[in-house]
């Protein structure tokens, strides 16, 4: 895909969703049907293509953030999530979505180096094919690498055939330009879902992951500039978050430092997704 034109659909539509002030798995063995069995099987017409865009209600003094949970879907019945709900732990799960290559994602996996930090990365088929080193040099690291599917598109009214080539060509282009697995994991892209996206992705074998912070850090010709996001991240840090984290913007960059140090100073660690999203 043309990165002018994945920056664009970054730029425009993923603003939606972050306003808010607000690689399958083998089931073949030990008696278990397959992926392609579960779809077969299943009337996906049942599930409804409503469009939802995922949004956050920040809260005050540190608490859990809320999510933007429609009336009648329970996240859980889809191995979906925004945060550790259950933590009582001084944890943050660290995430980056790379719809393509800005030139500051060996700075950030630097500056994870240093902290001794580790993050998931949420990938596309352009970022993967157009920089394999990097994507091999975050598996290398004990980094997650989820899936971002390959074009960037809304999932929530797409057809289920279509969800399903978005992810699985992905995973596919992982496999073949770095040899790793892609982690079982999918950000969808701009934060739109629908029930029937939920249950195809599940049905796939993926956890689905929202976040539970975020501010306007994607458009790359209008930066927040490294203070606030310091200071972003200074007043809404809490127990069990999920911040979303664009490669793509040199204020990250810049302020990824001086954020992991604060939050190690406030005795916080930085966990991996594996530890309570259940992918299997």
């Amino acid at each position: 895909m043309n990165k002018k034109i994945l920056k664009k659909a970054l730029t425009g539509l993923l603003a939606v969703s972050c306003i808010v002030q607000p690689a399958f798995p083998t089931m073949q063995q030990g008696g278990q049907i397959t992926e392609a069995a579960v779809a077969k099987k299943t009337d996906y017409s049942k599930y409804s293509t409503k469009g939802y865009e995922w949004y956050i209600v920040r809260k005050k003094k540190h608490e859990k953030a809320g999510g933007g949970i429609p009336s009648g879907i329970n996240l859980s019945d889809y191995n979906a999530y925004y945060i550790n709900a259950e933590t009582k732990e001084k944890v943050i799960y660290l995430s980056f979505d790379c719809g393509y290559e800005n030139g500051y994602t060996k700075k950030i996996l630097n500056t994870l180096k240093k902290h001794n930090a580790k993050a998931i990365f949420f990938v596309t088929k352009p970022f993967v094919e157009s920089c394999p080193k990097l994507v091999k040099r975050m598996k290398r690291e004990g980094h997650l690498v989820g899936n971002h599917t390959c074009t960037h598109p809304d999932l929530s009214c797409k057809p289920v055939s279509a969800i399903r080539k978005e992810i699985k060509d992905c995973a596919k282009a992982f496999k073949k330009a770095t040899g790793y697995k892609m982690d079982s994991f999918i950000r969808p892209p701009m934060g739109a879902f629908s029930e029937r996206s939920l249950k195809v992705t599940s049905d796939m074998g993926y956890s689905t992951i929202f976040w539970s912070m975020a501010y306007y850090d994607y458009d790359t010709d209008n930066q927040p500039g490294k203070d606030y996001v310091v200071n972003h991240f200074k007043e809404n840090y809490h127990k069990g978050a999920l911040p979303l984290i664009h490669n793509t913007s040199s204020s990250n960059c810049e302020a990824l430092d001086e954020v992991l140090t604060f939050l190690e100073e406030k005795n916080y660690r930085f966990g991996t997704l594996d530890e309570f999203a259940n992918n299997n």
